[in-house]
């Protein structure tokens, strides 16, 4: 967001100013703010009301983004000279809600015997969110005449709750023993949602939930709202962004960081849901869009792209955190000409995908950024992409600073089932073959689990994870897959296992080096695959083919995996459709939460898989539990159709 720097000088210096209501105010604001948000600022025919909201802004910020606009809301931007500027928001700062229907001004003794005051953006019987004058967020519950502060004790902060991409927690107040008394504590409905795929992250005590160009801020106590940001959805685009899907934030000191539907990337203030920045990552008529949580590192926040079935070139890039510059690009199909376009023989180059869609992993210690690619297009063809078609399907080791490729494995060269990379990538530090090493740990969607040494990228084990597997006998020393022939689409079709979907897919995975076993949902099933001929065209899929089910259902099993060894150690085959999407948590409790096939939370016994407790959601799950720490209570929270439960332990 740009705006004059004289501008902003004289916004910070004009308090004595806006504390008045001048008539040349009156007059821009019946100019530019009346007609769609009404005469009084409570919401009009074509607006909302923005009397509530002009507290949780500060003037600088309030004149940017009256200057910027909100274009992809529907709400053009205002360049006024600095005079008029200043005159609006004086007299926008004299706007008042009518009775109830905005935030009011209070002030409350706290149990620590401190005075509070501030905007209540939130409040009940029970507690207050309170915004302070210097935008700092208070979660309160009432006891007595005063208000006890609380916040978490243990935060979810990133997608997958740790940088190195194990969704297991080390908390353990729910357990074995007292899992029996788990209960939901409360419900957030998202408006505008329907089947959420996000994961939770809570930082302070506050709770960061996303839908498609939408981000709520709640008190991860209560699920009381304290901000609501929302953009309209973009019209026209194609692929997985289109549907809606946004699996959630990242945070960073006072920021939050979301990607829209169509491939921007944002920073919100995280106190007051304020707009901070919006790059463009990509342009959207190009059949890019972004669906999943960015990674901070440093200074940085790093996101992909989606359209990695859409023809859309796909790349991985890093920007400032304080001001949305993109930093460095990587791009994972290389030009013609460039290191790696030799394994592109054909004309599908200009639009081989392959991009970087969901959340990597970083190591602090190597100081290295771990991230998936997806499949190459045409998803099903590959007659005019001939070669391995790097760096499709690949594991990406890359310097964080600077962008720079240190080392890449690919899982399935030339891929032609559409079986993308992007699956959780679990760093672990273990003992391999009797000494400590430094472990990556991925099952992937063709259906092999992999040991990598990730200071290196070197393979250390592949061993099957399901027993559908048709297109491959075993993965070589060299990590190369050993084919089995016959497996390629054709337009008659042919049936290949994995399915199309994947024997796993982008669902969280656990690893828990107490029992030394990783859990990961699998999908038991195969796919007709049939290829044809086209071209790429903006706005619509480049699959150059089609996939459907055989007669045969598929099934959910639920596996842990030794990773010594590769070997099953337990599983949970599960009653459903097959057609949900959610993953597992690990903690310190021995507990493995698993979001059911069968549209329940359930808690498996993590050293043998045996059924504890559950809860019928009756969801069709696209997103994977978390756990917190909050008021002294542990918390288990999951995206349930369009709403978020958070469960605790009753008595």
């Amino acid at each position: 967001m740009r705006l004059a720097t004289v501008l902003l000088g004289a916004l910070l210096g004009a308090s004595a100013a806006l504390a008045q209501a001048p008539e040349p105010g009156k007059r821009q604001f019946e100019t530019v703010c009346a007609s769609c948000h009404g005469g009084d600022g409570n919401g009009g025919e074509h607006g909302p009301a923005i009397v509530t909201r002009l507290a949780l802004r500060r003037d600088d910020e309030l004149a940017a983004f009256i200057h910027d606009g909100l274009p992809g809301a529907g709400m053009p931007g205002f360049p006024l000279p600095d005079p008029e500027m200043r005159s609006l928001i004086a007299f926008l700062r004299t706007l008042r809600s009518k009775e109830g229907s905005g935030p009011p001004r209070v002030s409350v003794e706290t149990t620590e015997g401190r005075v509070l005051a501030g905007v209540a953006v939130n409040r009940s019987s029970y507690d207050l969110q309170l915004l302070d004058e210097n935008h700092r967020v208070h979660l309160l519950r009432k006891d007595g005449e005063r208000y006890r502060p609380v916040t978490s004790q243990a935060d979810w902060p990133t997608y997958h709750g740790r940088l190195d991409g194990n969704r297991f927690s080390a908390l353990d107040q729910i357990n074995k023993a007292n899992v029996t008394r788990l209960a939901p504590r409360w419900t957030y409905p998202m408006p505008n949602a329907s089947r959420l795929a996000v994961t939770p992250l809570v930082v302070d005590g506050i709770m960061y939930v996303t839908t498609a160009n939408e981000c709520h801020a709640l008190d991860a106590g209560t699920g009381r709202r304290i901000w609501a940001y929302r953009r309209l959805r973009t019209k026209g685009l194609a692929g997985d962004a289109a549907g809606g899907t946004n699996r959630g934030v990242a945070v960073a000191g006072e920021q939050v960081f979301m990607v829209t539907d169509h491939a921007h990337i944002f920073a919100l203030d995280r106190f007051t849901g304020a707009l901070r920045w919006d790059t463009e990552m990509a342009d959207w008529h190009q059949n890019y869009g972004a669906t999943s949580a960015p990674l901070t590192v440093g200074r940085l926040v790093i996101s992909g792209t989606s359209g990695g079935d859409e023809g859309a070139r796909g790349f991985l890039a890093a920007y400032d955190q304080a001001t949305g510059k993109e930093v460095w690009r990587f791009w994972t199909v290389p030009k013609r000409g460039e290191p790696g376009s030799e394994t592109w023989q054909g004309k599908d180059i200009e639009h081989g995908c392959a991009t970087a869609w969901f959340t990597g992993t970083y190591d602090p210690d190597l100081a290295t950024l771990y991230w998936p690619t997806g499949n190459p297009c045409p998803d099903y063809d590959g007659s005019e992409r001939r070669g391995d078609n790097l760096y499709s399907d690949s594991m990406l080791a890359l310097d964080p600073q600077t962008g720079r490729l240190k080392w890449h494995f690919q899982y399935t060269p030339h891929d032609i089932w559409d079986w993308d990379a992007h699956q959780p990538v679990v760093l672990t530090d273990a003992e391999w073959q009797g000494r400590p090493r430094k472990l990556l740990l991925h099952a992937n969607r063709n259906g092999f689990f992999y040991v990598l040494d990730r200071t290196n990228g070197q393979l250390l084990l592949a061993k099957p994870f399901v027993k559908k597997l048709t297109w491959a006998r075993d993965i070589g020393p060299d990590g190369r897959p050993v084919p089995i022939p016959d497996q390629d689409p054709t337009p008659e079709g042919r049936t290949v296992c994995p399915s199309v979907e994947g024997a796993t897919n982008w669902f969280s995975t656990s690893f828990d080096r107490a029992t030394g076993l990783y859990y990961v949902q699998t999908l038991e099933k195969c796919t007709i695959y049939t290829k044809s001929n086209g071209e790429w065209q903006p706005g619509k899929s480049y699959y150059h083919g089609t996939t459907k089910d055989t007669d045969d259902a598929g099934q959910k099993v639920l596996r842990a995996i030794d990773y010594k060894t590769g070997r099953i150690a337990w599983e949970l085959p599960q009653t459903g459709e097959a057609e949900s999407w959610g993953g597992v948590l690990g903690t310190a409790g021995g507990l493995l939460f698993l979001a059911e096939d069968g549209g329940a939370l359930m808690a498996v016994d993590a050293s043998a898989g045996r059924p504890l407790w559950h809860f019928q959601a009756n969801a069709n799950w696209k997103s994977s539990p978390m756990t917190y720490m909050f008021d002294g209570t542990q918390y288990v929270a999951v995206a349930a159709g369009p709403s978020i439960i958070a469960f605790a332990l009753v008595e």
